[in-house]
């Protein structure tokens, strides 16, 4: 049976966000080993099912809780706040161990074309960079990425890290309209869009992949903690998936 030692208090800022939520943070970057305790933090959280909590929601290297303030208002002590109470709470997670068998990655493989009918900025960023078209597609396939984050659209998932040499900032002037399966670049993230939505990422190819899926149980495809890898694809095998 796996754990992972108990945390120093001292590596995680605790702060309100708001008067009915906290805000967990333990460092403003991307990295693996911290987007690590997140996870663990949140899969203990979500087994002890508070009920003051409402909802918890991870990102990078931070997660926010939000809760309840009725039913803590209603338990809590007359001496200690809202923030108070909840902080403790959490503080008695992070002195105990945690298991973690549980929380091994699932390995995904995603095909993608980067046919340029569907890599709507790829020659733009092989002329900012001065490599091929061929040597971004391997660099983008080359890897392995961590899914880090959920967010800006529902099973948008925010992965890392791109190879420094094909990182790119947002478009400057966002697409009304990015088509579902597109893979974009921004900075050194890379993520796929669910669905047809407005966007600012960089395109640089389309999956088949269904990424969101309304008909299923759990629409979702990927999850917090994925590891992805990406195959290039032609366009007839886009197109007959």
């Amino acid at each position: 049976m796996a754990y992972f030692h108990k945390m120093n208090l001292n590596e995680l800022t605790i702060s309100p966000l708001g008067d009915s939520a906290i805000l967990l943070n333990f460092e403003n970057k991307i990295d693996e080993t911290l987007n690590r305790k997140v996870l663990r933090l949140f899969h203990e959280l979500q087994k002890k099912s508070f009920p003051f909590v409402k909802d918890i929601v991870p990102a990078y290297s931070s997660l926010v809780i939000f809760y309840d303030l009725l039913i803590i208002k209603n338990k809590s002590p007359v001496n200690k706040t809202y923030l108070e109470i909840v902080t403790d709470q959490i503080k008695n997670i992070l002195f105990e161990d945690i298991e973690i068998s549980s929380l091994s990655s699932r390995k995904i493989k995603i095909p993608v074309c980067y046919s340029e009918k569907y890599a709507l900025d790829i020659n733009d960023i092989s002329k900012e960079k001065k490599i091929s078209v061929d040597e971004i597609i391997h660099l983008h396939t080359a890897k392995k990425y961590r899914v880090y984050m959920i967010g800006f659209l529902p099973g948008f998932a925010y992965m890392g890290e791109v190879d420094e040499r094909i990182a790119m900032p947002r478009r400057a002037q966002p697409r009304t309209i990015v088509e579902a399966g597109s893979i974009g670049i921004a900075g050194r993230q890379t993520g796929i869009y669910p669905f047809d939505s407005p966007g600012g990422w960089q395109i640089i190819g389309k999956t088949p992949q269904k990424i969101f899926d309304k008909e299923k149980n759990d629409p979702v495809l990927l999850q917090l903690g994925d590891e992805i890898e990406f195959y290039s694809i032609t366009e007839d095998e886009l197109t007959n998936n």
